[in-house]
């Protein structure tokens, strides 16, 4: 089953002992869509391509091709942005495991890369782990989530500076109101260049991309209500030129506002 890289939570998993499925998507998603759960399993996301971004336990994961995130049992988490994201996403309990001492150090999530041909393989490990799951090859799932866990190393998760940590937090707040760079650095307690130069470098993004990415989902968000007008929907996400923000939502989906509230309304 493809889909979005998220758990159902009314999914009884309690006697589930490993499920993984592909992770395949081509556009972002509404935070709306992705609910926050708590799994009895062990979950984890790895991604090939594109990026997801998970809180867990209340801090974001930005997720990478070649990173793994890796969730304990119980721990909250959602998705709260992804794009373009393929990999696998799945869970396992104890049971499912030959030797449960490589879970011990596992107490709060784990984020960490592969590179280059460490990466290859992996990616390949979950290939085979998802052709295991279809054919119900206990032996090999048993063994390949060995094979995983021995590749994750204590003490070596990736290290994402906590400013940047604050800045992914606020800008995903889906309870708060988009801010301008200006007010995200005085937020932060640091100058406009140092917090662009520490988010570009360990997010890869600017912070007016990681800015308009989610203007661009809140925006989709309130456009599925036809009861709010677009100007509202406009002045709701900070952009209170009407006539930009359409420019501004086609440059972003290759829609206008109108066109994407038509779709969405079948």
């Amino acid at each position: 089953m493809q889909g979005k890289p998220h758990w159902k939570p009314d999914i009884d998993f309690s006697s589930c002992r490993f499920y993984i499925r592909r992770l395949d998507t081509s556009h972002q998603v509404r935070a709306a869509q992705v609910p926050a759960v708590r799994l009895p399993l062990t979950g984890f996301i790895y991604v090939t391509s594109g990026e997801v971004l998970v809180e867990a336990d209340g801090n974001p994961y930005l997720c990478q091709p070649g990173h793994v995130l890796i969730i304990p049992a119980q721990c909250p988490f959602a998705v709260s942005y992804y794009h373009d994201a393929t990999g696998y996403t799945g869970g396992f309990s104890l049971s499912a495991l030959n030797d449960t001492r490589a879970l011990r150090f596992i107490t709060e999530p784990v984020h960490q890369a592969f590179w280059f041909d460490e990466g290859v393989f992996m990616g390949e490990l979950f290939n085979m782990l998802q052709l295991s799951f279809e054919k119900n090859d206990h032996i090999f799932i048993q063994k390949g989530l060995d094979i995983f866990l021995s590749r994750i190393r204590s003490g070596q998760a990736l290290a994402v500076h906590a400013t940047v940590n604050r800045f992914l937090e606020s800008v995903f707040n889906p309870d708060g109101r988009i801010k301008t760079l200006t007010l995200y650095a005085h937020e932060a307690g640091i100058s406009e260049n140092y917090l662009s130069r520490l988010v570009k470098q360990y997010t890869g993004r600017s912070v007016g991309a990681w800015i308009d990415i989610v203007r661009t989902i809140k925006a989709k968000k309130l456009l599925t209500d036809s009861s709010i007008p677009i100007i509202d929907v406009a002045t709701a996400v900070g952009l209170d030129d009407q006539a930009y923000f359409s420019r501004f939502f086609k440059h972003q989906t290759g829609m206008t506002p109108s066109e994407f509230r038509k779709v969405m309304q079948g």
